[in-house]
């Protein structure tokens, strides 16, 4: 890979390895672009990131590490698959009652996490509010936030085995 990499293919890079792995600082990102032959300086780092609306996350192992919060083209299947990942990686608990389900995440993880149940495209939920860690639900049905409780949950336990 080049150094003069343009702009939108470096940061298409960029997101690729955040999601491929745990990037825990601009250091160690900085270092496997390097590893590709990609010389970032830490500004134009910096900058990507803030374009990317990358954020730093708190995992349920306690690691922090990059996440991206990605609008544009969405796809509902890829969707799902970062919602298993999410509920393994952040879901520390799931409670219902009627139609509402408090979800809890570690600090600084709940928007992220609310962000990805939106883009699952689940029919069943109305709605999200997010805190820091924590994670208000809605569900279309009065008596469906324990549905929806489990189904978190056990997407949770699939990601994690």
């Amino acid at each position: 890979m080049r150094a003069d990499l343009p702009k939108a293919r470096r940061q298409a890079r960029i997101a690729d390895l955040v999601a491929a792995q745990t990037v825990t600082s601009q250091t160690e990102l900085r270092r496997l672009l390097a590893d590709e032959g990609l010389d970032v300086t830490q500004p134009t780092l910096s900058r990507d990131l803030l374009e990317l609306r990358a954020v730093r996350v708190r995992r349920a192992d306690g690691a922090i590490a990059y996440a991206i919060a990605d609008d544009s083209g969405f796809d509902l299947k890829e969707g799902a698959a970062k919602l298993a990942r999410l509920c393994s990686d952040l879901l520390l608990r799931a409670e219902a009652s009627g139609n509402l389900v408090v979800v809890r995440t570690p600090a600084g993880a709940a928007q992220y996490f609310a962000s990805a149940l939106d883009r699952a495209g689940w029919d069943d939920v109305l709605g999200c509010v997010a805190g820091d860690d924590t994670v208000l639900l809605i569900t279309r049905d009065i008596a469906g936030g324990a549905v929806v409780a489990e189904r978190l949950l056990t997407l949770g336990s699939e990601g994690s085995s």
